[in-house]
């Protein structure tokens, strides 16, 4: 009998075990559940909404009725095709992982005449999207330069507003102002314009023919270039990532005695097919940030908030189960005594009762 109440003692024991094992469980699940929600709402979201680590781009712009002067000829070409080519390559700048370094090379051609040609070195910082100066950056060779405000990407998340581009033929940064909401290729978008108006390319004089600009003499005369720019842009909001883009460019030579002559006029707009694969990358990233910066953390943060208030309730519920197993432990306790037949004296035990004989 004693072994029977030893091996009862031992399986409510281990009954209340589990429920004691279920508060703690539920309640180091909450606070998982909760700091991970935090983790990926302020920290990786954080990691993740920055200018790429590599970044290998070719922004292909086309107007297929374009013109511009060759200056081998010094003749107009009317309704050629102009393709205005920019190639970004570059990663995390050596010793500083907020940074990145991009070499640009941009090329204006049409067919195998060669209109414009630039090569610039940014640093960009990858929360801002913004140039850094520092590091040997440079425009065209010129170390001088000091470059400053948006290179090619907006902040991720950014707030509507109108922000400084840099622009790298007039070297300044004219404000990029939104001109409203609207979609591109399906994707959600911001639209920014920015109008360059007629101004002097820095260090562009150069000798040209008298006759290209129209003046009656012979020889040479010192020009300088002038560019005027309208540059639409169309970014997805939540990433910062470019969709799809427009430039309207005019450009001429001025002579420094008079004479005027028009160089590049071109409605530049970037390839269907690139705009599509673009705007896959920005909705592809845009799922990714929403989903680390809201949806996970809500969804997280529920179920660890659920946990948290479930454990208290396991704890009380596996409290009252222990109470009541005490309860049932004292009651199988004091029917055994009486099971046993009380003392063991008793007829109960098998013995006679001894009765004195009557003298």
């Amino acid at each position: 009998m004693g072994g029977d109440r030893a091996g009862g003692a031992a399986r409510r024991s281990r009954k209340r075990v589990p429920g004691r094992n279920a508060a703690l469980i539920a309640a180091a699940l909450g606070a998982f559940l909760l700091t991970s929600a935090l983790m990926l709402r302020f920290y990786v979201h954080e990691r993740l909404a920055v200018v790429p680590s590599s970044t290998d781009l070719r922004l292909r712009m086309v107007d297929e009725d374009a013109s511009y002067l060759d200056t081998s000829t010094w003749r107009t070409v009317e309704g050629a095709e102009v393709v205005r080519q920019t190639e970004i390559t570059g990663g995390v700048s050596a010793g500083n992982a907020d940074w990145a370094t991009w070499e640009m090379s941009t090329d204006t051609t049409s067919g195998s005449s060669m209109i414009g040609h630039m090569d610039r070195r940014v640093i960009v910082d990858r929360t801002t999207g913004r140039a850094v100066n520092c590091c040997g950056e440079h425009v065209g060779g010129d170390r001088a330069v000091r470059q400053a405000g948006l290179v090619l990407y907006w902040p991720a998340g950014a707030e509507p507003g109108d922000r400084p581009f840099y622009d790298a033929d007039v070297r300044s940064a004219p404000p990029m102002r939104y001109t409203g909401a609207g979609s591109a290729a399906g994707v959600p978008v911001h639209e920014y314009v920015q109008e360059v108006e007629a101004t002097q390319v820095p260090d562009s004089a150069r000798k040209v023919p008298a006759s290209a600009l129209g003046l009656e003499r012979r020889g040479t005369v010192t020009a300088t270039v002038w560019l005027e720019v309208e540059r639409t842009y169309r970014i997805e909001p939540v990433s910062g990532r470019l969709v799809d883009a427009e430039e309207r460019r005019g450009g001429g030579l001025r002579g420094e005695q008079g004479g005027e002559r028009t160089l590049l006029d071109a409605d530049l707009s970037l390839d269907s097919g690139q705009v599509s694969g673009y705007a896959d990358a920005a909705g592809d990233a845009r799922l990714l940030l929403r989903a680390v910066h809201v949806w996970a953390p809500i969804a997280l943060g529920s179920l660890g908030a659920l946990a948290l208030a479930a454990a208290p309730i396991l704890r009380f519920r596996a409290r009252d189960e222990e109470e009541d197993a005490d309860d049932d432990e004292e009651d199988e306790s004091e029917d055994g005594g009486g099971e046993d037949g009380g003392s063991p004296g008793g007829p109960e035990n098998g013995h006679r009762e001894y009765r004195s004989p009557v003298p």
